[in-house]
């Protein structure tokens, strides 16, 4: 093979190479952020909300997640997590209110406060989960501001941003849900079928969050191994082709 040809092929895999890196850091740079993942959105229904906490402050490794709900709910029913303890903190309402159902309220689960066990390594995420009640509000936006405590230092993901600015380009956005439309299927009253389930729900929804993140990364892999191939498998036909004609033709 022509070594200049070679030297070309070889700066081109490179460049294909370095754009799938970027890529992999694009992927992993969006995984970091406390987000949620809903398993659905129907205004009026039962939903499970999965946090996904990422890698701790830096280097150091997650000891509380603090979720405030926003002021539409009025409860939550946390998901066991055996590797947290969990608690409910309440708050005395400016005045009563009254529900659908009729029943008046006094006072609204305001936080979810997950405490670790043991602090989670920074190298490893986990998922928290919640069952709500959605608001019959289709068009809505809930935030849920997070506070993320660390052995060293915390980050506080609660802002929210302003119309017409982009939640991306935020440095620390809080995790939002936004409603849609659409009848919910019929569920219970309480939707006491739903929570009954919510632990196994839970641990399916964070195994296939894993599973998907990782089939991300191995997808983006072999298709930047691909690209090289291709590559190089080009410039060896041209090469080929070149000196095939260069023998038929001893002039050129």
């Amino acid at each position: 093979m022509n070594k200049s040809i070679f030297r070309r092929a070889i700066s081109a895999s490179g460049a294909i190479a370095g754009t799938a890196a970027l890529m992999m850091a694009g992927a992993a740079g969006a995984s970091a952020h406390v987000s949620i993942s809903p398993d659905k959105t129907t205004a009026n229904s039962y939903a499970l909300l999965t946090f996904g906490v990422p890698h701790g402050c830096d280097t150091s490794g997650t000891t509380k997640v603090t979720i405030t709900l926003p002021e539409e709910l009025n409860d939550a029913q946390p998901t066991v997590n055996p590797s947290w303890t969990v608690e409910r903190v309440e708050e005395q309402l400016a005045s009563p209110k009254k529900l659908a159902d009729g029943a008046t309220i006094t006072k609204r689960t305001s936080k979810i406060v997950y405490t670790a066990k043991a602090p989670l390594d920074p190298k490893l995420r986990d998922a928290l989960v919640l069952s709500v009640k959605l608001p019959d509000t289709p068009g809505a936006t809930l935030y849920f501001p997070t506070l993320q405590n660390c052995q060293v230092g915390q980050t506080d993901w609660a802002e929210i941003p302003k119309d017409g600015q982009d939640a991306h380009s935020l440095e620390a956005p809080a995790p939002s849900v936004t409603i849609s439309e659409g009848s919910p299927q019929a569920s219970g009253a309480h939707g006491g079928e739903q929570n009954a389930s919510a632990a196994t729900v839970a641990t399916e929804t964070g195994a296939a969050d894993q599973g998907a993140e990782a089939r991300s990364w191995a997808g983006l892999a072999a298709g930047a191994g691909g690209l090289v191939l291709g590559g190089i498998a080009f410039t060896r036909s041209r090469v080929t082709k070149k000196d095939s004609l260069q023998s038929a033709d001893p002039s050129r």
